[in-house]
């Protein structure tokens, strides 16, 4: 099917480019099983030789506005001189084949690849495009080192499914398992045999379950064995009970296969995404393997890229559509990127390296390198009575709080994957809680900019044999109002009652702490439904759960303190 879309050119600034476009809907491409995955192919119309790019989705491409997280309207890109092409993955809306989540990416995508090299128009050089599960089907395609690929993009793509995905600090992230799985589950319902009157039946079920998460399916025990998974038994990424199993997990890991892939990279990230940290360790090791590797890292979370994110407005100059880039838009950055690599066209300027975005300030920076190597270590002291500093402890008494399973830290903000309250969110009603400690600075004199990775170290004890520590830096602003950075969770499983030192990772910020403002760093034991809830047992695959007497200690002996890397202004 051929549909032809018409454009004056009056509106066309780039007067090289086509004003006519032609679109081809699914288009079959047969993968080297036999298996037909099918696309839809925007391409120009005329007699050029086209560079060609590959989104694959589970998300079903006929969806554009559905998609819109992935940065490219097709048709735009199409009239900029790309031959556009998206495919849904096997098992998916329009493809053959069986939806197991993940599993086929590599050979699928090495072959899509290999066919659209070969469309009509194209110059037989190809890039890839797209964000989260469309960004990891880029770097599966690319360890297969296709020929015909010669650049990557992906925005908001994890590294390790054990440190984004599906787990974090060994923890199960069953707000992303479940969700996704039940949202992903209606397209893979109308392939199953059923009646109609079956179809429609368990289709109203799984709405009604989807929309009651928060309220009761996530509460589900034993998490192992989340009784609203069961019921609908829709595909997963992992089993929950495998979400820290390395072998699970490997049909999904990135981490550890970067040296086979050869073509060069650009990433985008968010302070406030689920996958920010293996944003910035894929353009580490991509660099450090000597391949082109650059990153963009804006204030935005997983599918918010706007100018406000969570209660938070960095302004016009964060979007993600705000003509802020060398090369204008973010779009534009990325296109320009690929031009290079795609065509003999190399007139764009090549932008630096790192791009970031310096909330607090709210501007874009450039750097030459991630982390700044400028950036100067300090250590900010827990001490008792809730105050942060850099004075070392002294002889001074621990903290305690009793953590409940049964009354969790409810999830309020963050880098959130999925569900409503992603990014920076206003903490007071968090931190009034019993069960969270709140460690403050005094009122800030100048200017201090955090920017780099941010780790929490702890010395702790707890009553159950197994428990979590969350920890979570702020940004309290002179009216009082709380508002998270970054934040991560340890999971510890080494016997009731043992004193002793633990690592957070929170991963990484860039912000500047006004004048006027104060440091926060929040310490408590659960953050749900984010994360699952540890029982306290020691036994998650369990029903059963008991509370925790929970100690931390902020002494000379056993200091507590955040680590943060300081810029100077």
């Amino acid at each position: 099917m051929t549909v032809n879309f018409e454009r004056s050119l009056a509106t066309n600034k780039e007067i090289d480019m086509p004003p006519t476009l032609q679109v081809e809907l699914d288009v079959p491409a047969t993968m080297r099983d036999g298996v037909v995955l099918r696309a839809d192919v925007y391409r120009p119309v005329g007699t050029g030789r086209w560079p060609t790019l590959v989104v694959r989705t589970p998300y079903d491409k006929s969806d554009i506005w559905g998609n819109w997280w992935n940065g490219f309207s097709p048709t735009e890109i199409a009239r900029k001189g790309f031959i556009m092409v998206i495919q849904d993955v096997r098992g998916r809306y329009a493809s053959d084949g069986v939806w197991e989540p993940l599993h086929h990416e590599g050979r699928d995508g090495a072959d899509t690849i290999a066919w659209a090299a070969e469309l009509a128009g194209s110059n037989g050089r190809v890039g890839m495009v797209g964000g989260s599960y469309c960004g990891h089907t880029q770097w599966r395609a690319a360890m297969e080192q296709p020929t015909a690929l010669h650049a990557i993009t992906p925005l908001m793509t994890w590294a390790e499914p054990r440190e984004a995905l599906v787990a974090r600090g060994g923890a199960t992230q069953i707000s992303v398992i479940t969700s996704w799985s039940l949202a992903s589950g209606f397209n893979w319902l109308t392939r199953q045999e059923l009646t109609n009157e079956e179809r429609a039946a368990r289709a109203a079920s799984m709405v009604e379950d989807f929309d009651r998460l928060e309220a009761d399916g996530y509460w589900g025990l034993p998490v192992s064995e989340l009784p609203v998974l069961r019921r609908h038994g829709t595909p997963l990424f992992v089993e929950p009970s495998s979400a820290n199993d390395v072998a699970a997990t490997q049909h999904m890991r990135v981490a550890g296969s970067y040296a086979r892939v050869e073509v060069p990279s650009l990433h985008t990230g968010g302070w406030f995404d689920s996958c920010l940290q293996g944003t910035l360790d894929a353009y580490m090791a991509m660099r450090d393997l000597g391949r082109e590797s650059r990153v963009i890292v804006g204030p935005w979370t997983h599918e918010d890229f706007g100018g406000r994110v969570g209660d938070q407005d960095y302004g016009l100059m964060s979007l993600r559509d705000a003509g802020t880039h060398p090369n204008g838009t973010w779009c534009d950055e990325v296109l320009a990127f690929l031009r290079r690599h795609l065509t003999d066209d190399n007139h764009a300027p090549a932008s630096s390296p790192v791009r970031i975005f310096v909330m607090g300030l709210n501007r874009w920076r450039d750097e030459e390198t991630w982390p700044l190597e400028r950036a100067r270590t300090e250590q900010w002291h827990l001490h008792a009575g809730g105050s942060l500093s850099t004075d070392p402890p002294v002889n001074e008494n621990p903290s305690e709080i009793t953590y409940d399973p049964a009354d969790p830290v409810p999830t309020w903000g963050g880098p959130l994957g999925v569900g409503p309250g992603r990014g920076p969110f206003e903490q007071t009603s968090v931190e009034a809680r019993d069960d969270v400690l709140v460690f403050t600075s005094e009122v800030l004199e100048q200017d201090l900019e955090v920017t780099g990775p941010i780790r929490v170290k702890l010395h702790v004890q707890s009553s159950a044999p197994s428990t979590d520590w969350v920890a979570r830096l702020c940004d309290v602003h002179p009216d009082g109002q709380s508002f998270n950075l970054c934040d991560g969770i340890r999971r510890l499983d080494s016997g009731a009652d043992e004193v002793q030192g633990i690592e957070i990772d929170l991963w990484a910020t860039s912000n500047v702490f006004l004048a006027g403002h104060r440091i926060r760093v929040q310490v408590t034991n659960s953050c749900f439904p984010r994360w699952d809830r540890n029982l306290n047992t020691g036994d998650q695959q369990s029903a059963d759960f008991v509370a925790a007497h929970q100690t931390l200690f902020h002494d000379a002996d056993r200091p507590s303190y955040v680590e943060l890397p300081v810029v100077a202004i």
